[in-house]
């Protein structure tokens, strides 16, 4: 479980009682689509089902008024699936695509798609290896952070870093 018990107002958009404003979600969708992409290649490496890369596609839809928002939770669901029985990198890497095209329902699975992005990487590499490499793939998100969100999410990665598996302070 990636979301906390108690919603975040922040990441609950003004039009449903919170403060998060289109633009910012948008941003975080797109924030979100960028750390699942970095990552998978480590699922096409162990499959060619395409939902992962769809997934992504289709956040970046969203955030064009391409498609509905039920259009991309609905991926959400396919692309989970895609990620059953593969090696724990493929897997994350797919659950990353999964949790970035829910934002579009819920933009805090914004931090769902890092942390699983995260874990794929470390789960890429030999186990001596794995504190490195989540620090460098959460530099790299840290990095792609567009300033407008950047204090929102460096915040919630701090909330949030005990149920997202402590990626956020290797």
């Amino acid at each position: 479980m990636i979301l906390p018990k108690q919603r975040d107002p922040r990441f609950i958009t003004i039009r449903r009682g919170g403060t998060l404003t289109d633009t910012h979600h948008h941003l975080l969708a797109l924030w979100a689509a960028s750390c699942a992409e970095h990552v998978l290649h480590l699922f096409e490496q162990a499959s060619d089902d395409d939902r992962p890369r769809q997934a992504i596609a289709l956040t970046r839809a969203w955030v064009n008024g391409e498609i509905t928002m039920k259009e991309a939770h609905n991926a959400a669901f396919a692309t989970n699936a895609a990620a059953k029985g593969l090696p724990d990198a493929a897997r994350f890497a797919a659950l990353a695509a999964g949790q970035a095209v829910a934002v579009a329902h819920v933009a805090a699975h914004e931090l769902g798609a890092a942390a699983y992005a995260i874990r794929a990487a470390m789960e890429s590499v030999p186990e001596n290896e794995k504190k490195e490499m989540g620090r460098k793939e959460c530099q790299w998100q840290r990095e792609q952070l567009p300033d407008a969100i950047r204090e929102l999410v460096l915040d919630d990665q701090q909330l949030r870093n005990n149920i997202c598996w402590f990626v956020f302070s290797l």
